[in-house]
């Protein structure tokens, strides 16, 4: 268990070495120069949102039984430039969530998730602007665990990020599910296939807030609701104050059947660009 939490906190320390990248960097170049410019980043990249942060269930006095720490790495590795078809370029990511009662003696791990994949990724290119990207994945997630704590399954994801204004952008995903654990065969009822989200970014880029909204299975509005604001000093980085409030099921794979309702607060490092959630 230590040499897991040493090799996360070194990822994640290794992921503070990303910079920020304005999208409109690339305006004053035609489609193909952006696909070139795009080619000659890193290969290298974060992939979601990393942060730890830490908290309390909200509508209870604070505890060490309802209260946690959590946090996510999340890696990309670019495996070929933008020359496969539709200019796709092929990249595999791994992204690591876990829930931590820090609060507990002996601090034990509640939760590890573990989410690998491997797809394709489109930049999206509009009047000679880089706006976004869309990906195709296959991916897994699953926690670890054996016998009736076992948690698993597989999902064809497709997903697509597209900056509706240069302060405002918006997400789409949705997947095909494969199922292959026994435990969690009702995941969609609490998990969900589609999610859509919302982000606004002020014109200094120093204040980030977002809304992401997952469906439930089912015709009924059921939601679980993700609210997100995030504050940095410095405009020129990509490290920010993070307040998060998660409200919902499905937060974690063990308890997946458990609502929660969570208020956090720590620190997000966000990718350069766009950041699938």
């Amino acid at each position: 268990m230590i040499k897991s939490i040493l090799f996360s906190i070194a990822l994640f320390a290794s992921s503070m070495l990303s910079a920020q990248v304005i999208v409109y960097k690339y305006e004053r170049f035609n489609a193909d120069s952006v696909r070139r410019e795009l080619d000659k980043r890193p290969y290298f990249s974060l992939n979601k949102d990393n942060y730890l942060i830490v908290g309390t269930t909200l509508g209870e006095r604070p505890t060490t039984t309802n209260s946690d720490a959590k946090f996510q790495l999340s890696i990309s590795q670019r495996l070929t430039k933008t020359v496969l078809p539709f200019d796709t370029y092929l990249f595999i990511m791994f992204t690591q969530k876990a829930f931590w009662n820090v609060f507990q003696k002996s601090m034990p791990m509640r939760d590890l998730n573990f989410n690998p994949g491997i797809g394709l990724m489109r930049p999206i290119i509009y009047k000679n602007k880089y706006i976004g990207k869309g990906s195709l994945i296959l991916e897994h997630e699953s926690n670890g665990k054996d016998s009736l704590e076992s948690r698993s399954w597989n999902k064809l994801t497709l997903a697509v990020a597209v900056l509706m204004h240069k302060n405002v952008e918006m997400q789409f995903k949705t997947c095909i599910p494969i199922i292959d654990s026994d435990n969690n065969r009702d995941i969609l009822r609490y998990n969900g296939i589609g999610q859509l989200s919302t982000s606004f970014m002020t014109d200094n880029r120093k204040f980030n807030a977002a809304v992401i909204l997952n469906k439930r299975k089912g015709w009924d509005l059921n939601f679980n609701t993700t609210l997100e604001v995030g504050y940095k000093f410095n405009p020129r980085d990509n490290q920010y104050i993070f307040l998060q409030y998660y409200n919902g099921y499905g937060e974690g794979l063990l308890e997946y059947k458990q609502f929660q309702s969570k208020l956090r607060i720590g620190f997000v490092i966000k990718p350069q660009d766009f950041s699938f959630y």
